[in-house]
């Protein structure tokens, strides 16, 4: 009896986060972006503001200097994270996410010792800070994948047996 009730709370939940799961996971994507790009634009409240600033410089050969590549990619970032949170321009949104993505771990190799405390395997916070973006480029794929169409499976049998949803 108690398994047949933590079954059906199990289907429940899974249903719910199979129907809401991806505008959750859209917006609290949006929310980083905002957050983020926003600290950037004031100066000393972002972390990553040097490594960013110094990572694209080196990137386009000194042609866009510190300030104005910090200009740049928080405006970029809002962007971004505007977008994820209105839904509009989806696919569009995911590349300029990718893009900003790539960016982001560059540093791992023009920088490697400020990424790293010991070199390949003991990141220092800014790498640490860059690694969990793996998470974001794996979200964006997810959304992707499903912008177009494509759906999370619901709970193994709901189409059989209706009743029990």
């Amino acid at each position: 009896m108690q398994n047949s009730s933590l079954n059906k709370a199990d289907k429940k939940i899974t249903r719910w986060t199979a129907k809401n799961g991806l505008i959750l996971l859209r917006l609290s994507i949006g929310i980083v972006f905002v957050w983020f790009g926003i600290l950037k634009f004031f100066p000393g409240l972002s972390p990553a503001t040097d490594l960013a600033t110094r990572t694209i410089e080196t990137l386009t050969f000194g042609i866009v200097s510190g300030g104005t590549a910090l200009v740049l990619l928080a405006t970029l970032e809002v962007v971004i994270g505007v977008a994820l949170l209105t839904g509009r321009f989806l696919k569009i949104t995911l590349l300029l996410l990718l893009f900003q993505m790539i960016g982001t771990v560059t540093p791992i190799f023009l920088f490697p010792s400020e990424a790293f405390s010991q070199v390949p395997y003991a990141p220092t916070l800014e790498g640490q800070y860059i690694i969990k973006n793996i998470i974001i480029v794996s979200a964006g794929a997810v959304l992707w994948a499903t912008s177009g169409g494509g759906s999370l499976a619901t709970v193994e049998g709901d189409a059989e047996n209706p009743e029990e949803a």
